[in-house]
């Protein structure tokens, strides 16, 4: 029959899927719909912040001051009664979020940890202090002692384009070319953030074999200072060198910095002390001029020779020629100005210098790279300028050599062949960063941390499980971080005042 006979009845519409899932299924698919949406830190940070255990994962990162990349361990550990067995007390991981703790990453680049920096900028300048104007167990009487502020540069390796003050880089009244045709001038006037700064004038003419052979062997050289140092004092005082422990002590802290040209030169601190360290004075003849003449030689006569090759010939590493040297004064604490007395620095003119170097990444310092390469291809995909690269390139190439392997340049080439440590001390300067990190586990809990108990057996067992941070994690920690600073700034900028008035009352 035809529709138009008006005998059949309208078919009545059979429902959707949709309408006829349950409502809460409906619901679960409208939130899918609206999670996928979104960024996937957003719906991280919807995951995170739903976790039974967030609140307790927030205090683990304010712990740690926001680390941009903690380390996560799992395990326990368990103090028993050595005789009875008793447990006295325990802690594991069990009940963290994931089943793990984080803890700091404690890198000193801020390229890499911005507030693990920090933190490890804070110890550097308390280490330093202390070995200047005593605390942190180093008694205030080495605040009397000779001092000095030491610069030891390295040599020239070409001329490279420098910052003058206002004045043209390397000003020629003639026009001079050097062999492969490049100028031998520069009459340009350069600012600090000109990228031709550090460059060589000609890279055909630099000695880059001379530059990274200097880089490899700077901690020797270093050494060979330290030994030459001790052998003049001993001199001086009419002293067998096997015998200048018993009259007096020579300490050092010392920190490597990398100039515009990539070349290193260290800052050291040189201290005198009787026999006994910190605790006894130096003898009279131990005065600072006899200290001064001392590096002054050390620096002029120490030198280390490399083993010789047909690809490079010989090589004699020793210190450039711009050598500096001045005494270190105390002045009273919260006098602003103190910081420097013409040409004197003070304790906290040095320890703060020092403090925010130790802090600074390879990329802003012309030092390379914060993470090492394991290929040409690596070195020539690098983001630095031809010239670090041309060192990165020299270190793969002098690695190569059989008589060079000892350096192990090719490992070191993201540091431009240079594998010794940021900051050096000798034992008795004065604390360890070991123990400031135990002073400031004190200060959290509340109290010191009870002597160990020969009555008691400690059982800990822990493992590697991770680091890092999911990206909702990582955002929500740089907030934490960003409101850590802020109160650091913020205790600091009062401290200074009220040293600032104490100073005016």
């Amino acid at each position: 029959m035809s529709a138009e006979s008006g005998n059949s009845a309208t078919p009545t519409p059979r429902p959707s899927a949709a309408s006829s899932a349950p409502a809460g299924r409906s619901d679960a698919l409208a939130r899918e719909l609206r999670l996928q949406a979104l960024s996937e830190v957003d719906r991280d940070l919807i995951r995170l912040v739903n976790d039974p255990l967030f609140s307790r994962w927030k205090e683990q990162i304010k712990a740690i001051g926001g680390c941009a990349n903690p380390i996560y361990l799992s395990g326990s550990t368990i103090t028993r009664d050595g005789l009875t067995g008793e447990v006295i007390s325990s802690y594991s991981t069990d009940g963290e979020p994931g089943e793990r703790l984080a803890v700091r990453c404690r890198n000193r680049r801020a390229s890499v940890c911005e507030p693990c920096s920090r933190l490890h900028a804070g110890d550097t300048f308390q280490l330093v202090r202390a070995g200047l104007s005593g605390g942190k167990g180093v008694p205030d009487a080495v605040r009397d002692r000779p001092r000095l502020f030491v610069t030891l540069t390295a040599p020239s390796f070409g001329p490279v384009h420098r910052v003058l003050d206002g004045e043209r880089c390397r000003p020629r009244r003639d026009d001079p070319r050097c062999e492969h045709g490049r100028r031998l001038g520069c009459g340009l006037v350069h600012t600090e953030d000109d990228p031709l700064v550090g460059l060589p004038l000609c890279p055909d003419c630099y000695d880059y074999t001379g530059h990274v052979l200097w880089h490899a062997h700077a901690g020797r050289l270093w050494d060979r200072f330290t030994t030459a140092v001790r052998r003049y004092l001993a001199s001086a005082g009419g002293i067998p060198r096997s015998k200048l422990g018993d009259h007096l002590v020579v300490s050092f802290a010392k920190v490597a910095e990398f100039q515009r040209r990539a070349a290193i030169h260290f800052h050291a601190v040189v201290r005198l002390d009787g026999p006994d360290g910190p605790a006894s004075s130096a003898p009279a003849w131990a005065t600072e001029d006899v200290l001064l003449d001392a590096v002054e030689h050390a620096a002029a006569s120490s030198f280390v020779t490399v083993p010789d090759s047909d690809a490079y010939g010989t090589e004699r590493v020793s210190w450039g020629g711009q050598f500096d040297a001045h005494p270190i004064r105390s002045f009273p604490a919260g006098d602003a100005s103190s910081d420097m007395e013409g040409d004197t620095p003070s304790d906290s003119a040095v320890a703060g210098y020092v403090a925010k170097y130790v802090t600074k990444g390879a990329a802003e310092t012309a030092a390379g790279l914060d993470y090492r390469v394991t290929s040409l291809e690596d070195i020539r995909a690098a983001v630095v300028n031809r010239h670090v690269r041309a060192l990165m390139g020299t270190c793969w190439r002098l690695g190569g050599l059989a008589e060079l392997e000892h350096l192990r340049l090719r490992a070191w080439a993201h540091g431009l062949g240079y594998r010794g440590h940021i900051l050096t001390k000798s034992r008795r300067y004065s604390t360890t960063y070991g123990a400031l990190r135990e002073e400031r586990a004190d200060h959290r809990r509340g109290e010191p941390k009870p002597v160990d108990d020969p009555d008691t057996v400690t059982e800990s067992a822990w493992r590697y499980a991770g680091s890092g941070y999911t990206p909702g994690a990582a955002e929500f920690a740089a907030g934490i971080a960003e409101s850590h600073a802020q109160s650091l700034q913020l205790a600091k900028e009062d401290a200074e005042d009220r040293a600032q008035w104490a100073y005016n009352a």
